[in-house]
């Protein structure tokens, strides 16, 4: 009776002792998604963020030297070496002359003559300024018969009776959806000018523009939803539901290609469809035609997709950096050295990856089954081996689990060099839209939850094909409405195939 006793209570006491290490765990991450930092690595840019004060110090205390070393007559020291970079030619220039009083020698008092000139270029900004556009239409009427008026027809306008030129209806939903600048800002910015609207005027100008622009967006989404290999992600975008007084919780699905990093053919592209719900049903609508290699992360409805496809028409890979953050928090909160080990090995995958990165798509292949494969195949045998070796209801059996249950689609990029090896493509393109979310907190209406996928689409997208989503949306509107292109014409209007239409437009939008 005595050993059982004793063997119940240490039993008792290691459930109990593995219970509050889970809790200790548990309380750990919260307090790291509360107050740590959310990424996994800092960033270049973050890092940048802490010195800028440092910087702006230093910089006060060289200008105090130089004004007193100038008060003083002693000469300046030569100013340090710095890479400002070369001024894009495109930018328009203008000129100041500064010319000596006298064009007499110091010397001999004769005429002195031009022998060149000293030119330096700044870069220089004129503020954002509103202006009126004032669209003059002669008419003309018969002497002779003085019956017929001739006047040049009015040309179309995005708004009816509206006073927003094409820019300044781009300026407000490329200022809300690329720089997250919510309507009732703009409003207060455009008050500062003199000019006093109300959000639901903006609203009408989104909207309106949206209207227009949704062939080219459907033209995008196609061409991204044709193409052989496809990123997939969703994230939240709570939208507000009239009658019951609170938000509902809609999705914004992406879908994103980017055949860069194997020299590919298809040109960088990031769509955007609204759902009102998360069912699984919404992405095998969206991809219904979808056939080839879908990348995601371990969402149960894309599993559900490829599953229900009987031909096998749609290849699942899964992503590394979604199964390496299971390892990573858990090493993060008990310094584990078993989810170092992982940890390591993954970091020697990566490392790999960034050597190959932008080589064509069969020297991917050959190298990763030459290097990457033995990593991979050696930390495959680690998990299995390690696998009954710890509590089960531990967080790093839970990690584990997760690497071998999605172990098929993880492995996917060993044998296709189109294939990354995580689905980071389409989180950049995810992270934007969670940042319009913390500024305007939530779409008004389901309609207005489309024109965020509508916007996003064809911002993104530029961007992802270095093209200035103002100058670029501003030119495609003006041709729409005008009728300069026609439906049967929009793929002249994509960013890779765009070209503007003058110069004079360019410079217009600059100015």
């Amino acid at each position: 009776m005595l050993r059982d006793l004793v063997a119940a209570a240490a039993h008792q006491h290691g459930a109990l002792q593995a219970e509050n290490d889970k809790l200790r765990l548990l309380i750990q991450r919260l307090l790291r998604q509360q107050f740590g930092r959310r990424s996994e690595q800092l960033s270049p840019d973050q890092l940048q963020l802490g010195l800028e004060d440092l910087e702006q110090a230093v910089a006060e205390n060289e200008a105090g030297q130089d004004a007193a070393d100038a008060q003083a007559g002693r000469r300046r020291p030569a100013p340090p070496r710095r890479n400002h970079g070369a001024l894009p030619e495109h930018l328009p220039r203008y000129e100041v002359l500064i010319d000596v009083e006298r064009r007499d020698c110091p010397c001999c008092g004769g005429t002195l003559h031009a022998i060149g000139e000293l030119r330096t270029e700044q870069l220089d900004i004129v503020p954002a300024q509103l202006r009126v556009r004032v669209t003059r239409r002669p008419r003309y009427a018969c002497r002779a018969c003085e019956s017929a008026v001739v006047v040049a027809p009015a040309p179309e306008r995005p708004i009816d009776g509206g006073m927003a030129t094409e820019a300044l209806i781009v300026h407000v939903v490329v200022s809300k959806f690329c720089d997250s600048l919510p309507l009732y800002r703009q409003a207060q910015m455009l008050a500062r000018q003199g000019v006093t609207l109300d959000r639901s005027t903006l609203s009408n100008w989104v909207g309106r523009a949206c209207w227009w622009l949704t062939p080219l967006y459907d033209l995008i989404l196609g061409t991204a939803l044709s193409a052989a290999k496809l990123f997939a992600d969703d994230t939240t975008l709570p939208v507000l539901d009239p009658g019951r007084g609170r938000t509902k919780t809609g999705r914004l699905w992406c879908y994103a290609v980017d055949d860069r990093p194997w020299c590919g053919p298809s040109q960088p592209v990031a769509a955007y469809v609204y759902s009102e719900d998360q069912k699984g049903t919404r992405p095998a609508m969206h991809l219904a035609a979808f056939r080839g290699v879908l990348q995601v992360d371990g969402y149960a409805g894309f599993k559900r997709l490829a599953g229900d496809r009987a031909d096998g028409s749609i290849r699942l890979a899964f992503c590394w950096a979604h199964m390496r953050r299971y390892f990573y928090d858990f090493h993060v909160s008990t310094k584990s050295p078993l989810a170092a080990e992982v940890l390591a090995r993954i970091r020697d995958l990566y490392a790999i990856e960034s050597q190959i990165r932008g080589h064509p798509a069969e020297h991917r292949r050959q190298a990763r089954q030459e290097r990457s494969r033995p990593v991979v195949e050696a930390l495959h045998a680690w998990l299995q081996a390690h696998q009954g070796r710890i509590s089960a209801t531990s967080d790093l059996a839970v990690a584990i689990r997760y690497a071998l249950r999605h172990w098929p689609g993880l492995t996917v990029f060993l044998e296709d060099g189109r294939v990354e090896m995580d689905s980071n493509v389409v989180e950049r393109a995810i992270r934007p839209v969670a940042l319009n979310r913390k500024n305007a907190l939530f779409a008004g209406s389901d309609g207005g939850a489309r024109h965020w996928a509508i916007a996003m689409t064809l911002i993104q997208t530029a961007k992802l094909n270095g093209v200035e989503p103002m100058t670029w949306l501003t030119d495609v509107l003006e041709r729409i409405v005008s009728g300069r292109t026609k439906a049967t014409e929009l793929d002249s209007l994509l960013p890779w195939n765009w070209k503007p239409s003058s110069l004079a437009t360019l410079t217009a939008i600059a100015a």
